[in-house]
């Protein structure tokens, strides 16, 4: 682990930490789908999202993975009227009820989830490492990788280079596609490009907020893994995200997956597992 002599670097987790990490990467969606409004104003039904509670509700279209809510009763008991809020907001568009809710949400919700029919169908590890001066970062063993933020003109070489790691089936490609080149220019989110020679070969995101950095969008060609990218894209956006006066970075990943392990081999801790409900 990468710990100091002097402070350690385990997080003590609690309903007031898991209020910071879902606000987090409850305000980066919203400001996602406030992307996808200025790049896609045409579209039908439209890119939205409302704040119910302590609630962030999302609609990225029918299939998107970003239609979901994040932070349910992180504020104390959720009202029935604050559910059927909810509900009538994806009900309108035709949508499926999907709500990520941590297990230090207030108690009631799980009573409140079962009443009304939610079955729980994905887990996601949230995970958490302090970060700051005082403790040691993960540091980049390739000297040939080069690690720089996107500039304003390269959203699209952005975007290329993250749907190349991500997927050869082009059924999937315009969909990545769009999601990186949105996230990559999401309100509050800096994207980083790795590279070897001046090319591309990876990319990465770090979205800032209440001294929090959510790192994501993490992706690298196939021609050029193993090679170190991501741990170098690793290491900037730590150092980046501590210059911004942040204190924590946070992760998400599916339990026991290789995100998961990587994150834990460079100080990361699983901070809880969060379920995601959907209505039957």
């Amino acid at each position: 682990m990468f710990e100091s002599n002097e402070v350690s670097n385990v997080v003590l987790v609690d309903s007031v930490l898991s209020s910071r990490l879902e606000q987090t990467e409850g305000l980066a969606s919203a400001r996602f789908i406030e992307a996808r409004q200025r790049l896609s104003p045409d579209a039908t039904p439209a890119p939205a999202w409302i704040e119910v509670g302590s609630a962030f509700v999302m609609f990225d279209g029918v299939n998107s993975p970003l239609t979901q809510s994040f932070g349910l009763g992180m504020r104390g008991v959720v009202t029935a009227s604050e559910f059927e809020q909810i509900e009538t907001f994806f009900h309108e568009r035709n949508a499926p009820v999907f709500l990520e809710v941590s297990p230090l949400a207030s108690p009631e919700t799980l009573t409140l989830l079962n009443e009304r029919g939610y079955q729980p169908v994905e887990y996601t590890s949230v995970l958490c490492r302090r970060i700051g001066w005082q403790f040691s970062l993960p540091k980049s063993q390739s000297s040939a990788i080069l690690v720089r933020k996107m500039e304003a003109t390269e959203s699209e070489l952005f975007a290329q280079t993250s749907a190349s790691g991500w997927t050869d089936d082009p059924q999937f490609r315009e969909m990545i596609l769009g999601f990186a080149h949105t996230f990559s220019t999401t309100q509050g989110t800096t994207a980083m490009i790795a590279e070897i020679d001046g090319k591309p070969i990876a990319t990465g995101l770090a979205f800032l907020d209440d001294k929090v950095a959510l790192l994501a969008g993490a992706s690298t060609i196939p021609s050029a893994r193993n090679q170190g990218a991501q741990f170098a894209l690793l290491e900037a956006r730590l150092q980046y995200a501590i210059e911004q006066g942040c204190d924590l970075a946070m992760m998400c990943a599916l339990p026991g997956s290789p995100s998961q392990r990587n994150a834990q081999r460079n100080g990361f801790q699983i901070a809880y597992t969060r379920t995601k409900w959907k209505r039957g």
